[in-house]
């Protein structure tokens, strides 16, 4: 294409310049032939790793992948102009339940669904046009990768983080599979939103609880770096807690029971021992004349789900073990009760009911006619008499040696007097319970163990990974049972022993995919490595990750399980950092109409209708402009229509440049090389800042000013246009590639754009001359002064007070004060 020339007569329409659609087409296979995002591996250049949250094969791209990816490839494209050496992946997260289920559908194996999905997304992404190094792409369902999925497992395994136990678990009734206690929210499965069941189960579990503290403690190396809302709900999840575990003596059993509690100064007020209807010791320490009601109330339980449970507003439900407990402190026989509002998985399972100053231990003991014991002196009301426990802070009464003591120092002294007795201990507890990784589904990693009457558990041996899933179960032979599909393939599930050689099974379920999730980033620095999971070189190379973006929604399952394998291959010597993200983003939803998008509400948004009719660019565009990343976008108020009109002002800024290109712009338009260079220096702190919708804002700007220098002044044969047209296709290449690469084509400079390397502004030109200094008098603008811009501020009211036009609109009215912020504005308050 060669630069055009105004008609005087008729300006040629942006149509008949650019075409969005066009543009695209033109540059998609030249990209391909260039590749030019491909990682080097260059120790001469700084490295940076750039990381999107990978997808899950779904179906095509939708909305919120069009703004997430255009996030990412921004800040990717930033540093490939910066010069750095960049590693910008892809992959796909491509085990999980919506592949099994289509495949149950569709009486085909899920394999077939996964990767037809797989190929239309790299489709859409290669004309999408993000910054990607194709050479490492993965998918986690391939045995090449899942292979070593399971030889992590083993590893964890050996270091006791893998370990198989029985207990009450959470089960969807509608995926037939357990669940993690993360994936359970409010009460219903986060994947289908089935209500959850709670069932006692044997599954495999990873020990993140040993590293509850470290991943608690090493959150102050996001700090600043994360959003605080993101480390506040980890830090919640986690919930540290201080107190003491306490050892009461339970009639009919030989051992105590401990207690954690965070209020061991309140022991004196314990009237009732409360343990967990469904946990085992409930069972163990029944009397045999209430086993019949323990039972039946144990069994209701089971139905309940564990937001039901926790419920402030329901009635309190119970029944007695007929059994008592030994308060510590002062000998008491207290009741044991089994209730559902304990937890079975937290602290010990049991708790010392302290009614008169916590709510529920107060509605249990108001229900069952329970006495209720004020150990702590707030000024509030008897809770016997109100129904109000006293949760405040008092001094403490009726507690023996810590009588009159405030509660920081009774809690130090009671913790010292019970580990004199050996009846306690101070302690730290963990909201956080240990991650469930087994589930009764077909599509997933198949767990590396095997079980043998003779020998117990067995780990697959290394050189007989990957367990490959079986090809031939497909359709209804993947339909849910309540146990895996697996089970159903004798010849898979058929194995000798690896120790005895004797006739064993293999362990029929698979991981989470979280699992997989949870180090793909490291596999992305190695994909073809066959020595291990990836090579501790090249992550030392590349890790931790720079730059991670990517949906809110995974703030805690998918971040938190990914901190904690990063400490584990930490202390494996794997790796030597101990965070795998340096920096976070997340962005917002895209919505349409205030809504969350919606087949039901008929206001989805089809992304590939949106290209079709707009072009990549325009999308891009007008996504990135739409507000700051972190904010939640409505299409409904968003203006492709506006965003094409820019860009084909951009682009034809660039066909109408008449200076030949290597023109000094030196001798050019002081006034629009200002302009440009402060752009420059904008928009670098803008992108830095991931300000993007400003960052675009400064580039219209400059269009518009080359634009004016082009019709009104200097003209196209300006060096400084040139100097300006060539800075937009730089700066826009970061936001629209393809308008970008063709501006840079049309401006006789070599492809890609994205190699041109990022515009350094200079300094003289980022100094003002002068600065429009407003002046106004009782708020309203009366005069606009040419100032220097360091003009002191008494020069600043003495030249505003003397324009001629402040004294008109004065008229002789005296004047009550003068406020002046120097040298942008005045403000004249008549009296």
């Amino acid at each position: 294409m060669t630069p055009r020339t105004k008609d005087p007569e008729r300006p040629l329409s942006s149509d008949e310049q650019y075409d969005p659609r066009a543009v695209q087409d033109r540059w998609q296979a030249r990209w391909a032939e260039l590749d030019p995002f491909k990682a080097a591996g260059d120790d001469r250049r700084e490295r940076r790793y750039a990381l999107d949250m990978f997808p899950y094969p779904s179906g095509d791209l939708h909305m919120g992948h069009a703004e997430a990816f255009a996030i990412g490839d921004v800040i990717a494209r930033y540093w490939f102009q910066r010069g750095h050496d960049v590693l910008h992946p892809i992959g796909w997260d491509s085990f999980g339940l919506p592949a099994e289920n289509a495949a149950i559908k569709r009486d085909s194996h899920p394999a077939e669904w996964t990767y037809a999905n797989i190929d239309t997304q790299a489709a859409s992404f290669q004309r999408y046009a993000p910054s990607f190094d194709w050479s490492r792409r993965l998918h986690t369902s391939d045995p090449e990768y899942y292979r070593w999925t399971q030889w992590l497992f083993l590893r964890f395994y050996e270091r006791g983080l893998a370990y198989r136990k029985g207990g009450q678990v959470n089960w969807c009734p509608n995926d037939q599979t357990v669940l993690a206690n993360e994936q359970v929210v409010g009460g219903h499965c986060e994947r289908c939103g089935a209500l959850v069941e709670r069932r006692t189960l044997t599954q495999w579990y990873f020990k993140i609880t040993e590293y509850a503290e470290r991943l608690l403690q090493d959150m102050d190396q996001l700090e600043g770096n994360w959003p605080e809302r993101v480390l506040l709900m980890q830090r919640n999840w986690i919930g540290r807690s201080e107190g003491a575990d306490v050892e009461f003596a339970v009639e009919g059993r030989d051992e105590p029971v401990t207690v954690f509690t965070t209020r061991p100064d309140t022991l004196y007020g314990a009237t009732f021992f409360v343990v967990a209807a469904d946990a085992p010791l409930a069972d163990e320490i029944c009397a045999p004349e209430q086993r019949a009601d323990f039972e039946a109330y144990r069994e209701q339980v089971s139905r309940e789900s564990e937001i039901e449970r926790l419920s402030t507003e329901r009635e309190k439900t119970g029944v007695f073990l007929g059994r008592y407990a030994i308060n510590p402190v002062n000998g008491e026989r207290i009741p044991v009760w089994a209730s559902d509002y304990v937890l079975a998985e937290y602290g010990h399972g049991a708790i010392m009911a302290v009614p008169a100053h916590d709510q529920r231990d107060l509605d249990f003991a108001r229900k069952f006619g329970l006495p209720v014991q004020v150990v702590v002196e707030t000024g509030e009301p008897d809770p016997a008499q109100t129904g109000i426990a006293t949760a405040g802070e008092g001094r403490l009464v009726n507690s023996g040696p810590i009588d009159g003591l405030g509660k920081r120092e009774a809690i130090g002294r009671i913790t010292e007097i019970l580990a004199d007795k050996g009846l306690g201990r101070a302690a730290v507890n963990f909201r956080l319970r240990d991650w469930l990784v087994s589930r009764q589904r077909f599509w997933g990693a198949p767990i590396p163990m095997i079980h043998c009457p003779s020998c117990g558990e067995v780990a697959v041996p290394d050189d007989q990974l990957p367990v490959e899933l079986p090809a031939d179960l497909r359709g209804a032979d993947l339909a849910p049972k309540g146990t895996s599909p697996l089970a159903t393939a004798e010849s898979w599930v058929n194995v000798d022993c690896p120790k005895c050689g004797g006739a064993a099974r293999r362990d029929t379920d698979t991981m989470d995919t979280f699992v997989d999730s949870s180090w793909y980033y490291f596999r992305y620095c190695s994909p073809d490595y066959t020595e291990g999971p990836f090579d501790v070189a090249e992550v030392r190379r590349w890790m931790p990750v720079d730059q991670y973006t990517g949906g809110v929604e995974h703030a805690i399952l998918h971040l938190l399980y990914s901190r904690f394998f990063t400490k584990v291959l930490h202390d494996m010597g794997m790796v030597d950092f101990t965070e795998p993200f340096t920096r976070l983003l997340n962005q917002g939803q895209v919505i349409n109409q205030g809504k969350a998008m919606s087949k039901s509400l008929g206001n989805g948004v089809d992304l590939g209708e949106q290209i079709a009719a707009h072009g990549v660019d325009v999308v891009r565009l007008a996504l990135l402009f739409a507000g700051p990343p972190e904010d939640d976008i409505d299409w409904a108020d968003v203006s492709p229509h506006g965003m094409t009109k820019f860009l084909a002002r951009a682009h034809r800024v660039a066909t109408e440049v008449e200076a030949a290109s290597g023109t000094d712009p030196a001798g050019g338009d002081t006034a629009l090389r200002r302009v440009t260079h402060r752009t420059i220096d904008e928009v670098t702190t803008l992108v830095e800042s991931h300000r993007f919708n400003v960052a675009i804002a400064r580039i219209m700007e400059l269009v518009s000013a080359a634009r004016k220098a082009i019709d009104s002044g200097p003209g196209a044969a300006d060096p400084a246009v040139r100097e300006a047209a060539e800075t937009v296709a730089v700066l826009l290449s970061l936001f629209a590639p393809y308008t970008a690469e063709d501006a840079w084509s049309v401006l006789g400079r070599q492809a890609p754009v994205a190699r041109a390397g990022w515009p350094v502004a200079e300094p003289a030109l980022l100094v003002e001359e002068s600065v429009t200094c407003v002046v106004q008098v009782a708020g309203k603008v009366r005069d606009r002064l040419e100032v220097p811009p360091g003009i002191a501020a008494d020069e600043l009211e003495r030249l505003a007070l003397a324009s001629e036009r402040v004294q008109t609109a004065l008229g002789g009215a005296e004047i009550r004060k003068v406020i002046v912020r120097a040298p942008k504005i005045v403000n004249i308050v008549p009296g």
